[in-house]
Parts: C-alpha cells; structure tokens; sequence
C-alpha cells in the first residue's frame, strides 16, 4: 500500500507536515512517502498565465504522484480561516489539468494550529469541497494546541487521548 503525505503549507517548519507524516506512519503495511509542497512552487494562479504557458509541469508532476497513491494523509494548514496559498495553487493549477485532482483515493484529512480550534475552519471547508474533486475521505482528524499536543522530539502526539482518537480513526475507516 503506497501512501502519499504531505501538509497544506509551504512553511520549513510546517507543523502540518508533522501531522501528516505521524499520521501517515500510523498505517500498517504502508509504503510512505511524504511531499514538500516547496518542491511544487509555481506562480501565482491566473487564466491569463495559463493562456500564456499552458498546463504547467509542476502540476502535471503532482498529479502524478496522486495518481500513485491508495491513500492520501493531508493535514491542511488555516490562514485566516481558509487554505494556505500554497495549497490553493498547487490545486488551482491541478484542477485546470484534471477536475478529479485527489482521483478517487480515500484521504485521511488532518489539520492543526497552535490555536484551540486546531485548524477547524479550513477542515469543514475541505471537508466540503474537496468531495468535488475527487476526495474520498474516510476520516478527519483536527489537532488543537499543536505546542501543547504534540512533541517534536519524539515527533508524535503527546496528548493520550488525542493519540488514541486519530489511531482509533484510521482503524476504523481504512
């Protein structure tokens, strides 16, 4: 089984790219490989670009790697109560080449904060619009307090029963 990680955001230091990847290594049996949304940086999104350059590569190399994928852990980064740019390009860009972006793979859908609501706005917007293009998702997980839940020495999550809801999560649904 092949799973593709990866976090919503192109921070060095992306907590959400911690997420996935803890999440991601929770699966029994998986081959893992988790994505740098940094590898997938292309301008700015625009109908006059595309006009100008066409499909871009990046993108094409992205779906490429969806299409590899049984599943998908993406844990979504909030800015201002909606996606990181880095995110909504990369999607932007994908969704002009196929409208199915995440192709019919079952996704494991994370997000978390530093802040209480871990994330929570932009997974129920994700929660309801990534089903349009192509989600399968069987399960959502956000993490609040992010410093307070998770420790990056031992790169997991600290919180007990945070730990066993998400563990409980995947058994369940995948």
């Amino acid at each position: 089984m092949k799973i593709i990680a990866f976090g919503g955001s192109n921070s060095r230091h992306s907590i959400n790219k911690k997420l996935a990847t803890y999440a991601a290594g929770l699966f029994e049996n998986a081959e893992v490989e988790v994505l740098d949304l940094n590898d997938y940086a292309m301008p700015l999104f625009s109908v006059d670009l595309e006009k100008e350059i066409g499909q871009h590569e990046i993108a094409k190399a992205f779906l490429k790697k969806i299409e590899g994928a049984d599943i998908l852990v993406i844990s979504l980064a909030e800015n201002n109560a909606s996606y990181s740019t880095a995110f909504k390009n990369i999607f932007d860009w994908s969704s002009r080449i196929i409208k199915d972006v995440f192709q019919q793979k079952p996704m494991l859908l994370l997000a978390t904060s530093p802040g209480a609501r871990g994330g929570a706005s932009v997974l129920e917007t994700a929660n309801n619009a990534l089903p349009r293009y192509g989600a399968q998702i069987k399960g959502t997980f956000s993490l609040p307090a992010f410093n307070a839940n998770f420790d990056l020495e031992e790169n997991k999550i600290s919180n007990t029963e945070l730990d066993k809801e998400l563990k409980d999560i995947i058994k369940s649904s995948f």
